[in-house]
């Protein structure tokens, strides 16, 4: 059975066998005993992303019994796009390094405060992803857009379609207004300094 735990730039749920991805994150329980999505998509503020194997070995599974639902992204630039940040735990320094481009781009907050403001910016009530525009030329590198109908990593002077397994090639960067699919939050984040860890497609080729 394939799951519907592969988390897309737009926020978007869904099934995905071909590749599991580069990182996993935690919303709370998500999934009911058969395995399957119930219409919740959170049940905590703390949206986090975690390495695939836990520090102290600990093997979990994607859907255990009355454990949290694992879900996975390509990498941690559409996990931010998702609306997730790195956990405290599993991922300590990239945690630390996040909190630093906080509290440069936005003043010191606790965790909490943190993730309230984070879940105000990513989804709206009904859950479906908020999106905003902003001037393309003005969009750090790491944050994702909406560009001809499909989502694109935006990188230096280029942005590349995402697809499931990996990037594909760089398109000269728009110019003009944009439909952003990174929270306004992750943004301040990402132009603060904070550089997500991005799937080997993304690099020179």
């Amino acid at each position: 059975m394939t799951l519907q735990n592969r988390v897309l730039p737009t926020g978007e749920i869904v099934v995905e066998a071909r590749y599991r991805g580069g990182f996993t994150g935690n919303r709370g329980i998500l999934h009911r005993p058969d395995q399957t999505l119930g219409a919740a998509r959170w049940t905590h503020l703390h949206w986090v992303t975690c390495t695939l194997t836990h520090p102290r070995g600990h093997h979990h599974g994607p859907m255990p019994h009355r454990g949290w639902t694992a879900l996975f992204f390509l990498d941690e630039a559409v996990a931010l796009s998702a609306g997730h940040r790195p956990c405290g735990y599993c991922r300590r320094d990239a945690y630390r390094a996040w909190v630093a481009a906080w509290v440069k781009a936005q003043g010191a907050a606790g965790r909490d405060d943190m993730d309230r403001k984070m879940h105000a910016a990513r989804v709206t009530r009904n859950r479906a992803q908020l999106r905003h525009e902003a001037e393309a030329g003005d969009l750090p590198d790491g944050a994702f857009i909406l560009w001809q109908g499909a989502p694109h990593l935006v990188l230096g002077a280029e942005v590349l379609p995402f697809a499931p397994a990996g990037y594909g090639a760089g398109v000269p960067r728009p110019s003009g207004p944009v439909t952003v699919l990174t929270p306004r939050p992750t943004l301040a984040v990402l132009a603060a300094g904070y550089a997500p860890a991005l799937h080997a497609s993304a690099h020179p080729r």
